[in-house]
This record gives structure tokens, C-alpha cells and sequence, in this order.
């Protein structure tokens, strides 16, 4: 376009329409209507929208990025911008920012003045008044889209996923082409850890819009999840063209080069990342959690001259105190390793909730409904298939041995540490109307229809993990202990391994280690015991009760008895002996 005010083209009005038309066939040609538009119009807040969005389009994100800035800058209540933005913020690994953008856009989707208070408190993340007003407003207006996403965006933020879920599910029966609720929708999946149900959607949104950042981000992160690296890799490789120049896209690279197991090109990423953001603690931890890196000269007095920055969130605060223990602890200055330990997992103790009081309760009340009457007369029920092999126990402690070696037979396969027990666990837990717990006892309601059912649903949602034909499968969730007796009453012929080190290694390798979710009893010493007692009382109960379910396997006795222990370990999963098992390093 060479003059806006041409006969071809008539007002501005019918020149960003046309523009417009462009973005959908040629961003390129979108990208340079819109810059001839704002020659004319420099401060047109629409063609400034339309242009971040063809940039985007078109792979130039740092300029798309300035450019959508810029739009909300001149006018705020532009929704379709601060959407755009928030997208683009994902992709690059802003969190913060990106929640903001989108609490804008839904701000400002909204002229309804019955919601607009609601969405300013969201802005403002006042979540009990704005979910307040939102309750009330349902209550006379419950086939509002609107109001079900803003209250799953509320549940979402207070991690309350199924609630979210179960609200997002409503809103898309209401409004099924209502996009940004189906990009919540896939988001909050993903975080239940209901990969296959998370990919179905976010294939759907890249239907629809295929050149979105965003989604494309999003689906990367859930195909590394579910073990397909080589395409999340590809994904990846594709926003590091869109932004060359952002440390945390670097840095989710490098998480999924280390998931590959291309450690040294992880190395590289991680170390692309520092050029970058040096600031940023995570890429220092991410480098000191690979097994066999260690720091070279002059990388721990970079990590402490940083560490004395003002300007550092806690999160980057904690991420350098365990970076810096690994670095003295590798250099065998234990007593000032031990500090920085001491200082990450206070710092993180901080922003995290757990109560070791509720995981103690569990316990009581499982080994209360758990006893062998109610056992035997539940015998026969649930699916019968053999094909899961769960690894339970606490973190650190030899439970990937154990996979590796099992993993190496031909008849088994490895996957993950998979989420989906706790999942099941979650729907059976709460009894939203009283508030209370009803996780275990609501399993004593269950028929054998309903257990079974429990049993396919597992099977059906871990599909997406297997990758082979190998009949049996491995899933390393440790925190499954403490659902042993769901696993048992809904697959009573899957085997059940616990793997055991002694409290001290165990505990204190847990205490070292900086996890990226989850195991958040591991950021206190009491905390740690606590939990490793409750875990050994609920094995004890198991041993009593179910006596021979449940196979012990103990670090130590691997490590000086390992040919005896892989024997046994091979037998009670039925398993033929496999000299591959004994080269499992090899794997």
C-alpha cells in the first residue's frame, strides 16, 4: 500500500479491514498495510493491534511484542490486545506478565457493568471479592460464558483444577467456538495432568489459529510431558526463531534438550540463557541439577555476585541457594553448602502450602478403612489387566534405578512419573458442599462397576505415555504410596513396588534438591521425617494387611546384592530373566 487515502482503499476504517483480510492468507502483506496505516495514523491504537498481531504471525515476535505493548499503552480497554500480548508472554516464559495480560483481556471483553467490578478486582488478584460478586451473578445469570470463565480463572489461580475444569467443560457446552475458554480449558488439563485430554484441545485451537504462539508453546509443553521430546524439540526450535533473544525461551529449550538426554547441548542452552538474563536463577539450578555437570571457574563467584542483587524475586533468590550449595558441596565445602541449602528451602518453605498434619491424618484414617475384611470383600473387583508396574516411595531414593533396570526388559516399558492416580484420587477426595475430605472412606461406596471403571479410566489416560507394544509399563509416581489401596481395589493384578533408602540419604537428598513441582514436604527437616515416618506406617500397614501386595526393594541391597535383588524384583513381577537388565546402564 503506497497512500491510505487512494480510491482502492477509501478511509482508514476500510484500509485496516483490508489489512485485516491480509492477516488470515499473508501476514506478511498484513504487516506492511499496517505500517502504512500508522505512517498516516501513528497513534491509531487499532492498526497498532492489528500490526502486533501480523508480526506475530509472521515469526517477528520481539517486534510484535513492542508493538502490542505499545496498542495497550495507547488505549487500555483494547481486549484482542492484551490477549495477543499475553500469548506472546507465555511463549517467552512470562508468567507474571502473561496472567496480567490476560486478566486485562478479560477486563475488558466484558461490558457488562455486572462483571466489570469483577474483573477489576481480578486485575488487581483480590480473588475473594471478585469471587464473591461472581457467585452472586451466576446465581441469576448461570448460562453467563463470561462469569464461568472469570470463576475458572479464579479456581485455576487458587489450583483448584478440577473445579476449574468442571467450570471450563460448562462454559464450552454453552459457547463451544468461545476461544480463549477453550485455551483455558487446555491449560488447566494440562495442570490436572490429563495430557491426551490437553492435546485434543490445544490441536484444536491450532486449527483455528495455527500461527499462534501461545498454543504452539503450550502444545510443546504438554508433548514433553507425555515423552514425545523429538516434536516438543521441534515446536521449541520453532518460537527460538520467533524469539531469538529471550532468556526463559532459551531455558525451555534447554529442559527439553535435558528431557532428550542431548546434555551437552542443554549445557549450551542453559548457557545461552545466562548470557542473556545471568539473574536468572533457575538456568543456574537447572545446570547444577544435570547429574554428571559441574561448575568451572569462575561460575560460583558469578552465582554469589548476583545473589547480592536487590532486584532478585524470591523465586530467583532460592534457585541460587541451592545452585550455590550443589557448587560447595561439589567442592567439599560442606558446612557453607549446607547454609545455602538451609536458605533455598526456607525461602521456598515460604511461598508453598503444606500441612504435614493433613498427610499424618490420611494415613490414620487409611489404615482405619483399609483392613483385611474390607479387602476381602472387595476380592475380584476392579480391571483385571497386568500391565501397570507402579515404584513408590519418597523421592531420591533409587526409584529411577529401579525403572532403568525394569525398563531395560524387553517385555516392559518405561514412561514417567505419571499424575494420574493422584488425579483419580482428587475426583473421590472432596465433598465441595461441607468442605471435608471423603478420600479414602468414599471408596467403601464403590461397586464393582465403579471400581472397574476407575481401573479403564487409568489405563485409558496413560495410553498417551506408552510409545511401544511392550505389555507392561512403568509408573514411577512416588507419592502413589499413599494411594495404595486405590491402586489395589482398582487394578488388583498391577504390581506394586516400594523402593526404600535409608532415612538419612534419602531424606537429606531430598533436602538438596530444588523440585519443579510437587514434594513440597521436602523444604524442612521436620517436614521431611514426618513424611518419610507416615510413609513407612502406611507400608507397614500394607505388609499387615495385604501381606506379600506390596514388593520392598532397598537401595542399600541393591547396590551391594544387586544380581539377588534383580532376581527377586524380576519374579515378583513375572518376569523372565533378561541379561539386558543387568547392562541397564547401557539403556
Amino acid at each position: 500500500m503506497t497512500n491510505t487515502n487512494s480510491e482502492s482503499y477509501g478511509t482508514l476504517s476500510v484500509a485496516l479491514e483490508h489489512a485485516k483480510r491480509l492477516l488470515q492468507s499473508d501476514p506478511g502483506a498484513a504487516v506492511e498495510q499496517a505500517t502504512e496505516i500508522l505512517k498516516v495514523a501513528p497513534d491509531h491504537p487499532g492498526a497498532t493491534t492489528l500490526l502486533g498481531i501480523a508480526l506475530g504471525a509472521n515469526r517477528q515476535g520481539d517486534a510484535a511484542l513492542a508493538a502490542l505493548q505499545r496498542a495497550v499503552q495507547l488505549k487500555a480497554d483494547m481486549p484482542e490486545a492484551w490477549r495477543a500480548l499475553g500469548d506472546h508472554l507465555t511463549a517467552i516464559g512470562d508468567a507474571a506478565g502473561a496472567d496480567q495480560a490476560y486478566a486485562q483481556h478479560v477486563r475488558y471483553s466484558t461490558r457488562d457493568p455486572r462483571l466489570m467490578e469483577a474483573a477489576a478486582h481480578l486485575c488487581e488478584n483480590r480473588i475473594a471479592p471478585a469471587e464473591a460478586l461472581l457467585r452472586v451473578h451466576l446465581k441469576q445469570h448461570p448460562t453467563d460464558v463470561a462469569a464461568i470463565r472469570m470463576l475458572a480463572e479464579i479456581a485455576a489461580r487458587l489450583g483448584r483444577y478440577g473445579d476449574a475444569e468442571n467450570l471450563l467443560t460448562r462454559c464450552l457446552e454453552l459457547a463451544p467456538s468461545f476461544e480463549p475458554a477453550r485455551h483455558n480449558y487446555a491449560f488447566v488439563l494440562h495442570r490436572a495432568g490429563k495430557s491426551a485430554e490437553a492435546l485434543a484441545q490445544v490441536d484444536r485451537l491450532l486449527e483455528i489459529n495455527p500461527r499462534s504462539p501461545g498454543y504452539a508453546n503450550l502444545k510443546a509443553a504438554i508433548l514433553a510431558r507425555i515423552g514425545d521430546v523429538e516434536q516438543s524439540l521441534e515446536i521449541y526450535a520453532r518460537v527460538l526463531e520467533t524469539y531469538p533473544n529471550h532468556a526463559k525461551v532459551w531455558m525451555s529449550y534447554g529442559h527439553a534438550l535435558k528431557t532428550a538426554g542431548r546434555q551437552q547441548e542443554s549445557i549450551n542452552a542453559y548457557r545461552r540463557t545466562l548470557e542473556m538474563a545471568p539473574q536468572l536463577g533457575e538456568a543456574w539450578w537447572s545446570l547444577a541439577n544435570l547429574k554428571t555437570f559441574r561448575f568451572v571457574e569462575g561460575d560460583l563467584e558469578s552465582m554469589q555476585r548476583q545473589l547480592r542483587r536487590n532486584d532478585l524475586s524470591i523465586e530467583d533468590r532460592f534457585h541460587f541457594h541451592f545452585a550455590i550449595g550443589k557448587a560447595l558441596e561439589d567442592a567439599q565445602q560442606f558446612a557453607t553448602s549446607f547454609q545455602h541449602y538451609e536458605k533455598g528451602n526456607a525461602l521456598r518453605r515460604e511461598v508453598i502450602a503444606y500441612d504435614a498434619d493433613e498427610n499424618a491424618a490420611h494415613v490414620e484414617r487409611s489404615k482405619a478403612l483399609f483392613t483385611p475384611e474390607f479387602f476381602t470383600a472387595r476380592a475380584g473387583r476392579g480391571c483385571e489387566t497386568p500391565d501397570p508396574i507402579f515404584i513408590v516411595g519418597l523421592p531420591r531414593s533409587g526409584s529411577t534405578l529401579i525403572e532403568q533396570i525394569l525398563a531395560s526388559h524387553p517385555l516392559v516399558e518405561g514412561t514417567q512419573e505419571l499424575p494420574d492416580i493422584i488425579a483419580i484420587a482428587r475426583t473421590l477426595g472432596w465433598q465441595h458442599k461441607s468442605g471435608k475430605r471423603k478420600y479414602p472412606e468414599s471408596l467403601e461406596s464403590l461397586d464393582e462397576d465403579a471400581l472397574r471403571a476407575l481401573g479403564e479410566k487409568y489405563l485409558q489416560q496413560t495410553r498417551i505415555q506408552r510409545k511401544t507394544d511392550a505389555p507392561f509399563f512403568i509408573d514411577k509416581m512416588p507419592n502413589n504410596w499413599a494411594h495404595a489401596g486405590l491402586i489395589h481395589l482398582i487394578l488388583p493384578r498391577a504390581k506394586i513396588i516400594d523402593a526404600r533408602r535409608h532415612p538419612l540419604g534419602c531424606c537429606f537428598s531430598g533436602y538438596k534438591q530444588h523440585f519443579a513441582r510437587g514434594q513440597h514436604f521436602t523444604y524442612s527437616l521436620e517436614e521431611l521425617g514426618r513424611y518419610y515416618r507416615d510413609y513407612v506406617e502406611m507400608m507397614a500397614h500394607f505388609d499387615r494387611v495385604l501381606p506379600g501386595r506390596v514388593h520392598r526393594v532397598l537401595y542399600e541391597d541393591v547396590v551391594e546384592n544387586f544380581e539377588e535383588e534383580l532376581n527377586r524384583l524380576l519374579a515378583h513381577c513375572g518376569l523372565p530373566f533378561d541379561e539386558r537388565c543387568l547392562r541397564f546402564h547401557e539403556s
